[in-house]
């Protein structure tokens, strides 16, 4: 699959998380987080498989890849989602934005120190250029951020967990579908938020039984959309471009949950907002090396 392709799809993907935020926090106002979460992760494994089934990609692992995919649930699935629906409790959404948007930084840096695969000038500065990007979207009608706190910290290491499991992804999808691998990693995960959540909120899941119909047309779309195959696109895009390349496109994750706040909860949208959307889409072209194959292409045409 060629790179734009592959950029194409990692645009739609943060265009549905971008619309799944305010879908999951519409969701936990019914139902306590890491519950909510547990289930919502078990649906999505079956969606997955499902859809692996329909396209004849099951095969059952080897017992190395077993190994790997255990990790990458602890990391992906479990560590990831469960600080950060902790995190998210103690923090404001202002300083957890701000956190989320260092996770390309930290992909970049991780894969450069442990893969040895160093990013180019360009590349950096795209990454740069987007944190700034992020930061300024965030920030705009917040306020500015209310300090360091133990749910920033949460936050932090939610996202270091994600970046980790990424290396992980990479590393495997030269042997086991990237895809195939999301589908064990949501069902490992989702077992053992399950677990977590009879210690942690025992009783919660008694919270379904009062729902309105909203919550399940929500919880089907985050569970079967957001997460299933949001996922599954992501890591086989991780597979294709690498963790560095497809990290950098997290950065339009949070001008679209602005987009999907605005039409989901009637959040208001502003010409700041719009300026943070320019860095990031710079950010976003320098990062992931788009801009780079585009001048590349243009010198072969104007030197033919």
């Amino acid at each position: 699959m060629s790179q734009m392709k592959v950029y194409g799809i990692l645009t739609l993907v943060m265009l549905i998380w971008g619309f799944n935020l305010p879908s999951v926090k519409y969701l936990v106002s019914f139902v306590e987080p890491v519950t909510l979460t547990a289930f919502r992760i078990l649906a999505a494994g079956i969606s997955v498989f499902i859809l692996l089934a329909v396209f004849k990609l099951l095969r059952w692992p080897t017992k190395r890849e077993w190994k790997f995919i255990v990790f990458a649930s602890l990391l992906n699935v479990v560590g990831h989602h469960y600080f950060l629906s902790s995190g998210l409790a103690l923090t404001s959404g202002t300083n957890a934005g701000l956190v989320l948007g260092t996770g390309p930084m930290l992909t970049a840096v991780l894969v450069s120190l442990i893969l040895r695969n160093y990013p180019s000038k360009l590349q950096w500065m795209g990454v740069v250029v987007g944190i700034i990007g992020v930061s300024a979207t965030v920030l705009v009608g917040n306020g500015g951020t209310s300090g360091m706190n133990l749910g920033d910290i949460f936050v932090f290491v939610s996202i270091l967990s994600q970046v980790f499991s990424y290396l992980i992804i990479a590393k495997m999808a030269r042997t086991l579908d990237p895809r195939l691998m999301t589908g064990y990693m949501f069902l490992i995960g989702s077992v053992i938020l399950f677990a977590i959540s009879l210690v942690q909120e025992p009783g919660e899941i008694r919270a379904f039984i009062g729902v309105p119909p909203t919550f399940w047309l929500a919880f089907f779309f985050s569970a079967m959309l957001g997460t299933a195959v949001g996922h599954m696109l992501y890591n086989y895009s991780i597979g294709q471009a690498g963790p560095t390349k497809a990290a950098i496109f997290m950065n339009l994750n949070t001008f679209f949950s602005l987009v999907g706040a605005s039409v989901i909860l009637g959040e208001e949208i502003t010409s700041r907002h719009l300026f943070g959307l320019i860095l990031i889409v710079i950010g976003v072209l320098f990062g992931s090396g788009a801009a780079e194959d585009l001048i590349r292409k243009r010198k072969k045409r104007l030197s033919a």
